[in-house]
């Protein structure tokens, strides 16, 4: 099976300008885990998950370092830091998305998309046609579909 035929077309979605208020609201309305977000020209430009919203109320882990000669050395990551920072802060969807997400054409095999998931633990990939969005696939839909094969 292909992803387009185990794909739910009807595939709820959120811009960059939205609010994170708006997309916890559309989360708990439609019980759903994530949404894709998508630009004016329905390209998938991000995905705001359950997780990056629970990133988003996490307490803040300040990066140690130390000074040596007058110079500061991280000894974690400053950039994870920021990124961090942004996301507690946020109030776009922009800020809080998780950028360049794991997309699949609408093509690609069920079994693909199964080893993806579990290989990247993801809950749901876009997918597209001609690099727009067309549907999601979800773990539930591929235990469906492995539930009519039998």
């Amino acid at each position: 099976m292909l992803a387009k035929e185990i794909m739910n077309a009807d595939v709820v979605f959120v811009g960059p300008d939205d609010t994170v208020e708006d997309v916890i609201k559309l989360l708990l309305d439609k019980k759903i885990s994530g949404v894709p977000v998508v630009n004016n020209e329905k390209k998938v430009i991000g995905i705001v998950s359950e997780g990056d919203l629970i990133v988003r109320s996490q307490k803040l882990h300040v990066p140690s370092y130390i000074q040596i000669l007058g110079g500061i050395i991280y000894l974690d990551d400053p950039e994870d830091f920021r990124e961090e920072l942004k996301k507690s802060v946020a109030v776009k969807v922009e800020d809080v998305m998780t950028k360049e997400p794991v997309t699949v054409d609408e093509d690609t095999p069920m079994e693909e998309i199964a080893t993806i998931m579990s290989d990247a633990r993801i809950n749901r990939l876009p997918v597209l046609k001609d690099g727009k969005l067309v549907g999601i696939v979800s773990r539930a839909d591929i235990i469906r579909s492995l539930a009519r094969k039998e």
